[in-house]
């Protein structure tokens, strides 16, 4: 089977965990590499390590940019946007089964001209208007999903109201396998009945309709955010925005947990870390989430599913 892998910013840790695990995966599926294999080749001598055998390396078709570990560079950027387009493409195409992205930096993305701030909102946009990109992130103990994932802070109150929470809990119903999502509040206390902010009004009455519409409890809330994560033994959460979920998230699964873009027509994974350029090229990086992203992205294909998995180990 095989997977198509955006390498990421080249600056940071993806060049090395890809190096690091090509022959893990390659047991469990064909990895097509959407980079230039000189690239690969560098980074391999920076980190004085063999470049693996039978490395499957497509172009991106654009400059390769020289590597400056840690660096901030427009031509980073520039590579890492091509390398996932062409992933990308090849997934659409059907020539791999499945995307597994590596982490890009956002910044760099900035300075090359990219109108996106990350790989999902640029899946919106590129795929068109119907395919409403939903990012979920978790590992099978937990998952949290995210109404607003990459927006200010201070823009996350305008963008909650009602109609738009209800068509997002629908959409995210069909991958819930066990009931209920815990569905959380804006404000402290989740507003405390109005003294502390009135966004929850919405989120209620979003998750009355969602409900009604599905014919089951499959959500609560809205739930107070402070304590929504304690001894409620719940799997499935959605935020209000991205902290308030990843928090307690990357706090207990920081280095097994996954992202996984839901309501697209391909399967889509990525690492739950960014560039981490404070140990970029200094053969520290951890691998875990990478390698569970790739499982994810064959499990997924091979089930013909795009279901969240049910408690399953990784």
């Amino acid at each position: 089977m095989k997977i198509a892998i955006s390498v990421g910013d080249s600056n940071g840790v993806g060049l090395e965990i890809l190096l690091k695990n090509h022959k893990v995966i390659s047991k469990i599926c064909t990895p097509l590499y959407c980079a230039d294999k000189e690239l690969l080749k560098e980074a391999a001598r920076i980190l004085q390590v063999k470049l693996p055998k039978h490395l499957k390396c497509l172009s991106p078709n654009i400059k390769i940019p020289p590597i400056l570990p840690a660096k901030i560079t427009q031509e980073s950027g520039a590579y890492s946007y091509a390398s996932f387009l062409s992933a990308l493409n090849l997934t659409l195409q059907g020539e791999a089964k499945a995307l597994v992205t590596l982490p890009i930096h956002k910044k760099a993305w900035q300075l090359a001209g990219i109108p996106y701030a990350g790989h999902t909102e640029a899946l919106r946009d590129v795929l068109g208007k119907d395919n409403k990109a939903m990012m979920v992130l978790g590992s099978p103990r937990l998952y949290v999903a995210l109404f607003s994932d990459h927006i200010p802070l201070k823009s996350v109150p305008d963008s909650i109201n009602t109609e738009s929470l209800t068509q997002f809990l629908l959409n995210l119903a069909p991958f819930i396998t066990k009931a209920p999502c815990g569905v959380l509040g804006l404000n402290p206390h989740a507003g405390d009945f109005g003294v502390l902010g009135k966004e929850e009004e919405a989120i209620n009455a979003a998750i009355k309709n969602a409900n009604a519409a599905l014919g089951k409890e499959v959500y609560i809330g809205a739930l107070v955010p402070d304590t929504a994560f304690v001894g409620k033994h719940l799997r499935y959460y959605v935020a209000m925005y991205h902290d308030q979920g990843l928090i307690p998230l990357k706090t207990l699964y920081f280095k097994e947990s996954i992202n996984l873009t839901l309501n697209l027509p391909i399967i889509r994974t990525s690492v739950d870390h960014g560039t981490a350029f404070d140990i970029a090229y200094k053969g520290k990086a951890d691998s875990t989430s990478y390698l569970n992203a790739v499982k994810e992205a064959v499990f997924r294909a091979k089930r013909g599913e795009k279901l969240l998995p049910k408690g399953r180990g990784k």
